[in-house]
C-alpha cells in the first residue's frame, strides 16, 4: 500500500507542478503536496486493497471458500487425492466429510491416535498411534442403496440381499 501511496503521491505533485510559476515553487510544492498526499490517501485506503486480508504480502489475495463446524476436537485432517472424501482426525472419532461439508459417516478410534493419511481414493485410512505404538489401517466403504422397483427379479421379492447383474452394455 505504501508504493501505490508513493507513486500516487508522487504523480499528484508533479502534475499540479506543472501549472506552477517558478517563483512560487517551493511554496506551492508544500501546499500541493499536502494536498496529493490527503487525496491520495482516500483513495488507497478506500481501495478493495484495504479490506480484511489475511495476508501481508501484496502479491497474495486469500478468500474463505467454504467453512462449517467440526462437534469434536480436530487433531489432524487428509484429503483423498480425488477430491471426493476429507477425512478429519478428533481424539475419538474419523469424521468423513464430502467436500461441500456433509457428513457421509464416523469410524470409531483407539485412544492415542495422533496422526491419519490415506490412498489416493479415499479406500483406506492409515493412523498412527502415538501411545500404543501402533500402526493401522482401515478400509473404508460405504453401503449404497440400488432402486430395483420395476425391475425383473428371481426369487423372494422381500430378500435382504439383492444381487444385480448387468449384461446388456451395447
Amino acid at each position: 500500500m505504501m508504493a501505490i501511496f508513493a507513486v500516487c503521491y508522487h504523480l499528484g505533485v508533479a502534475a499540479l507542478m506543472d501549472d506552477v510559476e517558478p517563483f512560487n515553487e517551493d511554496i506551492m510544492r508544500s501546499k500541493y503536496s499536502i494536498l496529493a498526499a490527503v487525496a491520495c490517501g482516500v483513495l488507497v485506503f478506500s481501495s478493495p486493497f484495504s479490506s480484511t486480508a489475511t495476508s501481508n504480502t501484496p502479491a497474495l489475495v486469500s478468500e474463505k471458500n467454504l467453512s462449517w463446524q467440526i462437534p469434536y476436537k480436530p487433531l489432524d485432517f487428509v484429503q483423498s487425492v480425488d477430491g471426493t472424501r476429507l477425512f478429519v482426525l478428533t481424539e475419538s472419532r474419523i469424521l468423513i466429510y464430502e467436500p461441500n461439508g456433509t457428513l457421509k459417516g464416523s469410524i470409531s478410534v483407539d485412544k492415542g491416535v495422533t496422526a491419519i493419511d490415506t490412498d489416493a481414493r479415499g479406500e483406506n485410512v492409515f493412523l498412527i498411534n502415538s501411545t500404543a505404538k501402533t500402526f493401522t489401517s482401515l478400509s473404508v466403504d460405504f453401503v449404497v442403496e440400488i432402486d430395483t422397483a420395476g425391475s425383473p427379479f428371481m426369487g423372494s421379492a422381500d430378500a435382504p440381499v439383492t444381487i444385480a447383474v448387468f449384461t446388456d452394455f451395447e
